[in-house]
Parts: structure tokens; sequence; C-alpha cells
């Protein structure tokens, strides 16, 4: 179907008609819905080499992942991917995966930057000091974080308070007359966890509660590593009296263990705080207590609706989301 019959049919001009279905604001809104609807009723689409020569834009967005972190394998992060997709597929917009390797200096990364074959990049597992997004800035490329680094120059990114997170747990606790805790944190050097484990220790210090370092964790981010740490505490003869995880395979690891040694529930329980919650696939099925983000797929509509926002030149100032998460007990979910 043509843009010629479009236009026949409402009485338009086909330049007006094209503008509209390619995204030009000049044309007034009332007219663009006549002209949608019209579109979407005689199924047309519109030639995607012929508007990307028309409009200089590739309509495919990168979302670079590390390639050495395990997290894009896990439900709640395939969930997000889905619901990201799903949404900037509905604005004909392409989602593109980008392995990232620090190894190479991130060199495919600003290829594909150079290339012009992609219109903005979503990075995630950001760094305090990350080059990949000072590079990006001095070249005045679209961008959009989850998560924040420190940069000379606003920039567009969405998050989550992670040092409140644990705060929270922290205080849970020691109200509950808890103070020997122990924290369980991957030894990732992201934003996000180190964020975390100082938000454990703040609250720790603001409560004048000790901060033992013996029962602190820096490990790879595997249900292997969580597992084998928490017998460890659990064979000392002060195991500690609860435990907080800073991502989901840490937790289930721990919760495994807490399981086999009938830690987990009862009169013996340790309780144990998971950040994220245990994976939708996890063997246990008994309840943790959980520092709660929103859903993936909240996450994913709302990455999906920032993007929109980038391409069409919002001000990075006015992209800048910040979530607080919230405490799931394990007596809410009973």
């Amino acid at each position: 179907m043509s843009l010629k019959a479009i236009a026949a049919t409402l009485g338009l001009s086909v330049t007006t008609v094209s503008r509209a279905l390619n995204g030009y604001d000049d044309v007034a809104a009332a007219t663009r819905k006549r002209i949608e609807e019209e579109a979407h009723a005689r199924g047309y689409r519109p030639n995607d080499a012929a508007r990307r020569l028309k409009t200089g834009r590739a309509n495919a967005v990168g979302l670079v992942f590390p390639i050495s972190h395990a997290s894009l394998n896990d439900s709640y992060y395939s969930q997000m991917l889905l619901t990201l997709d799903q949404c900037l597929a509905q604005h004909d917009i392409d989602l593109l995966l980008l392995p990232d390797k620090s190894h190479d200096q991130h060199r495919k990364l600003m290829r594909m930057m150079r290339s012009g074959a992609i219109d903005a990049l979503i990075l995630t597992h950001t760094l305090p000091q990350d080059a990949r997004l000072q590079r990006l800035q001095q070249k005045g490329f679209r961008f959009l974080t989850l998560g924040r680094s420190e940069l000379p120059q606003p920039y567009a990114w969405i998050d989550y308070d992670n040092h409140a997170g644990t705060f929270l747990a922290v205080e849970h606790c020691l109200q509950q007359g808890l103070p020997r805790l122990a924290y369980l944190g991957s030894n990732e050097f992201s934003t996000f966890t180190l964020d975390r484990r100082q938000g454990f220790i703040d609250a720790l210090i603001q409560h004048q509660a000790p901060v033992d370092q013996s029962l602190m964790a820096a490990l790879p981010a595997t249900r292997r590593s969580g597992y084998q740490q928490t017998n460890a505490w659990l064979a000392q003869g002060d195991a500690p009296q609860a435990i907080i995880t800073d991502c989901s395979t840490l937790g289930e690891g721990a919760a495994i263990a807490l399981q086999q040694a009938a830690r987990l529930k009862g009169a013996q329980a340790i309780p144990l705080y998971v950040y994220d919650g245990l994976p939708h696939d996890s063997i246990i099925d008994q309840p943790v207590n959980t520092i709660l983000q929103l859903s993936q797929q909240r996450i994913g509509e709302r990455i999906a609706e920032m993007v929109l926002q980038l391409l069409n030149d919002t001000p990075v100032n006015q992209l800048q989301t910040l979530w607080q998460p919230v405490l799931r007990l394990t007596s809410d979910a009973q």
C-alpha cells in the first residue's frame, strides 16, 4: 500500500503523509493521528531503507553487556530484555545485544558507535569511573545507563538507591536484636555492588553495631560461592545471627546451605535477606526476606520510555530516574 493511496483517501499531500509516518514534528497532532490510523488499517509499513535515508536514523539501539557477567541468563534480567525489546519494536526500533570485552579496550563498542548502525546505547554494570561512558560523552553519542557513574556532564540514567536497600535490611536486623550480621556480596566492581556493600557498613556504623570483616565476603556471584561461604560461617563456633546477600545467585547458594543445616526455618533459623529475592526457578520453596525492586517488566517499560525520549532529543538532565527499594519480610509473604 503506497503513500499516494493514503494521501488520496484522506485528502492530504503525499509529503504530509510521509512526514507524519516518519516522525517529523511539523505535522499537527490531529492530522498525524488520522494518518497513523489509516496507515494501520491498511497494514502499511514504511520502507525502512528509505526512512533511514530521510531521517539519518538506523532505528536500532544497542544494549551493552559485559560478557564476564552471568546475569544475562538470569530470569529476572531476561524478562526485562523481553519487555524492552517488545516496547521498542512497537516503534520499529530493533534492540541489539552487544557483548563488551574489557580486554580489547571496548574497541568493538566504539566501532559500533562510529558505524552508524545504532542510534543510541544502553549500558549496564556501570563503574564509578567508567571509561566507556566518558568516551561516549566526549563523542556526543546518545546513551542511557542502568546504574550511575561519575561523569563531568549530565547524562541519562535509571537506577535504584542500592545503598538504601542493604541499609533497610541491617536496620531491620538490629531492631530484631540481631547485631552479628554477615554480608555475602559479589566481587564485581560495579557501582551498584559497591553501593550495596557501603549501605551495609554505613547502617552498622550509624547504629553503633560491630563491623566484623570476617563476616564480610566478596566472591564471584554464583550459587556455589554463596553455598560454600555460608557453610564456612556455619562451621564457626559463633555463626552469624543473620545473612544479607547482594544478589539472587549468592542468596540461593546461602539458602541451600541454610536449608541443609536446618537453619532456614524453625527455632534455629538464621534470617536471610536477599537483594532481588531468590531466582524464579530456585529449588528453594521457603520464602526469604527480600530487598525488593520493581518488576523487571516495569523496568523494561521505563527504559524503553527513556530511550524514545533520548532519541527525540529530550535534555538528558530530564532523563534521570531513581527508584527506592522496599523490604519484604517472610511474614509478609506467608
